[in-house]
This record gives C-alpha cells, sequence and structure tokens, in this order.
C-alpha cells in the first residue's frame, strides 16, 4: 500500500483560529456594517472581533451617506456636536456589535466583542474617562461593548473603576512589557471590585491590547539609525521579544490566587490582543504569523486582514515559554544604545497626541455637518 500524502497546511484565518488566535478588525467602518459585509467575514473569514477609531468615525461623519442623514436629523434638535458625536458612535457599536452577537454568544463572551474609543483628551483624567465610558455603556446596551481606554497611568485608574461599575474595557495604547503587567494588574482588581459588587464576571468582557506593531516600527527606527551590522541584524525583531514577555506575564498573573478566585466567580481570561497595525499589510501579516499562542488574538488593518485571510500561515506557538530569549534579546538592544522603555514612552506620547488630533477633527466634522444640516 502506498504511503498516504497529507494536504497542504490550511491557511488563512482558520489556520489563526485553529491556532487559538482571534483575528480582530481594526479600523471598523459603518459602510463595513450597512453593507453586510461584516456577517461576511464571520462566516466567511471567521473575524472574531472588531474595533472602531476616531479616524473611521470622522471620515464616515464626511462621507457616510447614513452618518450625514443622521446629523442631519440631530442638527434639527438641535444636538451640540459632543452629544452628536456620542449618538454616532453609539449607533455604530449598537450595529456592529448586533452583527457579532452570535459569536460572542457561541463563545460564551470569549469572542464577539466590538470596541469604541472615548474621547482621548481624557486619557490623563480618570473621572473624566470613567463618565465618559458610562455614557457610551448607557447608550450602547450591548453586553459585547467594549470601552477603549488608552493605558495611562490615570487610564488604567479609570479602567478598574469600569469595570468594577460592570462596563467592559479594551485598554490600548501598551507600548512595554511593564506597562502590559499595570494593565494586567488594573484589570484583575477591576474584576475583584465588579466581584465584590455583585456583577456577573461571566457578562464582562476584558481585552488588553499591546501595540506589537508600533513597538516593531519604533526600535527598527532607533536601530536603523544606529546604522551598525549588529543594529541592522536586529531589526524586526522587537514584536515578538516584548510580545513574549508580555505573554508571561498574562501566564504568571493566571497562576494566582486572585485569578482562580475570579475564575470561580465566572471571569474569563483579560484576552492578550497584539496590534498589528504600524506598518504596511506585509509587516502586520508578518506579526500576524509569529504571534501565536492559544487565548490571544491579533488586530489587523482591512488590507492585512484579506491577505490574512487569503492565506496566512501561521508557525505554531511562539510565545509560550519564550520569554528567556525575549529578554536576551531585549538586553542585546539595549546594549547597543536602545532603550526600550525610551522608546515606549515616546511612542506614547506620540500615539496619545495622534488620537487627540483624530478627535478633534471628529468633532470639527460632526459640528460641519450640524451645520449643513441647520440650513
Amino acid at each position: 500500500m502506498g504511503e498516504s500524502k497529507a494536504g497542504p497546511a490550511p491557511g488563512g484565518l482558520d489556520a489563526l483560529a485553529a491556532e487559538g488566535v482571534a483575528p480582530w478588525l481594526g479600523g471598523l467602518r459603518r459602510s463595513l456594517v450597512t453593507s453586510g459585509r461584516l456577517p461576511e467575514l464571520l462566516t466567511g473569514a471567521g473575524l472574531r472581533g472588531a474595533s472602531f477609531g476616531p479616524e473611521g468615525l470622522a471620515a464616515d461623519a464626511a462621507e457616510d451617506d447614513g452618518c450625514r442623514e443622521q446629523l442631519s436629523l440631530l442638527a434639527r434638535r438641535p444636538a451640540a456636536p459632543d452629544t452628536a458625536v456620542l449618538a454616532l458612535s453609539a449607533y455604530d457599536l449598537r450595529s456592529a456589535c448586533d452583527v457579532l452577537r452570535p459569536v460572542f454568544d457561541a463563545g460564551h463572551g470569549s469572542d464577539g466583542c466590538v470596541s469604541m474609543d472615548v474621547d482621548a483628551a481624557l486619557a490623563h483624567d480618570a473621572d473624566g474617562t470613567v463618565a465618559a465610558a458610562e455614557e457610551l455603556h448607557r447608550a450602547a446596551r450591548r453586553s459585547n461593548a467594549l470601552v477603549k481606554i488608552p493605558a495611562t497611568g490615570r487610564g488604567l485608574t479609570a479602567a478598574r473603576a469600569c469595570l468594577g461599575r460592570g462596563i467592559g474595557v479594551h485598554v490600548t495604547e501598551i507600548f512595554s512589557a511593564r506597562r502590559y503587567g499595570q494593565a494586567l494588574d488594573a484589570c484583575l482588581d477591576g474584576l475583584e471590585d465588579a466581584r465584590a459588587a455583585g456583577h456577573d464576571l461571566a457578562a464582562l468582557p476584558v481585552c488588553t491590547s499591546l501595540a506589537a506593531g508600533r513597538i516593531e516600527a519604533g526600535i527598527d527606527a532607533r536601530l536603523t539609525a544606529l546604522g551598525t551590522p549588529d543594529a541592522l541584524a536586529l531589526r524586526g525583531t522587537a514584536a515578538l521579544a516584548v510580545a513574549r514577555l508580555a505573554y508571561r506575564l498574562y501566564e504568571e498573573r493566571l497562576g494566582t490566587a486572585c485569578w482562580r478566585r475570579l475564575a470561580a466567580a465566572g471571569a474569563r481570561p483579560p484576552r492578550p490582543l497584539w496590534e498589528a497595525a504600524g506598518g504596511d499589510a506585509g509587516r502586520e501579516l508578518r506579526h500576524a504569523e509569529t504571534l501565536v499562542a492559544w487565548g490571544t488574538g491579533v488586530v489587523l488593518s482591512p488590507a492585512a486582514l484579506a491577505a490574512a485571510a487569503a492565506g496566512a500561515r501561521p508557525e505554531g506557538d511562539t510565545l509560550t515559554c519564550r520569554h528567556r530569549e525575549a529578554a536576551a534579546l531585549v538586553e542585546e538592544v539595549e546594549r547597543l544604545g536602545v532603550s526600550f522603555e525610551d522608546t515606549a514612552a515616546e511612542l506614547a506620547g506620540d500615539r496619545l497626541e495622534r488620537l487627540t488630533d483624530a478627535w478633534r477633527v471628529l468633532r470639527r466634522v460632526v459640528g460641519e455637518q450640524l451645520r449643513v444640516g441647520r440650513r
């Protein structure tokens, strides 16, 4: 009898799912929801989560017919720009959550979430962030809706407070393993607060995003500036190294008595998400294929998601028990004079400034559309 030959290994988003990696779409737009394209991505490509951003909301406010019609109606009330931004955000969040609800139900809350920002100008204002999160949470009225909160010091205080009040959170803009550990601690403390307050932990989803793509781009730029053979040879390694260190912290937190107590009360682990954005679609695809471990997720731009759906080939578990070699690589980079913590601080500041600017643009565009609607 001839020896049987195995077929080619499966590729695409199904291959990621087989490795326990949940594909998320970053930069979700209203047109994907209203056109029926988002449901197609769920059934055909295996999408498991999605995230909106202020840049996309601003573009939709200016270009999408449904958004402009909604703003025209709001103009007749009349509504202030901030009220209109909340109305647009809540509508989009509800609509996308409804599309992903079957995934949320089938996974018992582990998948099928959609996240939406609050104003980045509040990133250093814990009370303001909590108030904005509560307002969005009430307006959305969906259990698979998450409020995105940047991982500033005050932001982590706000994330804990939100969870304690039964609001699902997506902690974002994490640029180092150290900050990732702090974000995990804030989330676990928030879940403890929620348990003490009597909230159903099984109905309280949590995600944490490491900005892997932007970390690597920032470290690579500094290595390129050094220009030595040793420095140039280390380009393209930072995302995997920091993800490995962060995943080790995640594993450690899930081994504590605190987590066992929360899990017994129905809590699900805060899902680690690797934000692949920060380069071209090819670089994002490489991160999707190399940042792999069970129970994680990867956030991809629309172009990178299409590339991954067409043929992602994950390399198997690349994160578990790989923290020592990651630490050695970080030490090697830092011996050359490139500091991961300094880079993280610069990247976080730059990203927060960009998000704040995007929110200014969003309010300006919405204000312009409201004025048009009042004519």
